[in-house]
């Protein structure tokens, strides 16, 4: 999903399938089709113009990279902020290589979501119990006072 929530897939009208060859026809046709400066002169039109071809944009910009794709259809690039998303699909794909070296009948990004997932619930655990114990710690300080 993207930002706001819409398909990439949706947005630039392709099914999962698409070759990179489609991906790029769909959004040359949608871009110039709602391009903002096509639609300056009809106001009405030229705000959902410029939001839409935004949207074109950003699907294109995920889809036509063959890492971010694989990524995305993992359902791992809404894991991260836009200003992270270039290191993190950098760290993911890594992974993705290591994984595949330990097991060589494959992993798929599910498989690595799957463990990021563990990883981050166990982050959460772990931070919780640091601040039960802080909690406790300060009590007891307080009752010796």
């Amino acid at each position: 999903m993207s930002s706001n929530g819409t398909c990439y897939y949706s947005v630039l009208g392709l099914r999962k399938q698409a070759s990179a060859i489609e991906i790029r026809a769909a959004y040359r046709k949608l871009a110039l089709k709602w391009h903002p400066d096509r639609w300056m002169k009809d106001p009405l039109v030229a705000g959902e113009a410029k939001c839409r071809f935004q949207q074109i944009q950003e699907a294109y910009a995920v889809l036509s990279d063959e890492g971010k794709r694989r990524i995305y259809d993992a359902g791992l690039l809404s894991l991260v902020a836009d200003d992270e998303d270039e290191g993190f699909c950098d760290f993911i794909q890594e992974m993705a290589l290591m994984m595949e070296s330990v097991n060589p009948q494959g992993c798929s990004l599910e498989d690595l979501q799957g463990l990021l997932m563990e990883m981050m619930e166990e982050n959460e655990r772990t931070k919780f119990e640091y601040e039960w114990y802080i909690c406790q710690t300060a009590r007891k300080k307080c009752r010796v006072n």
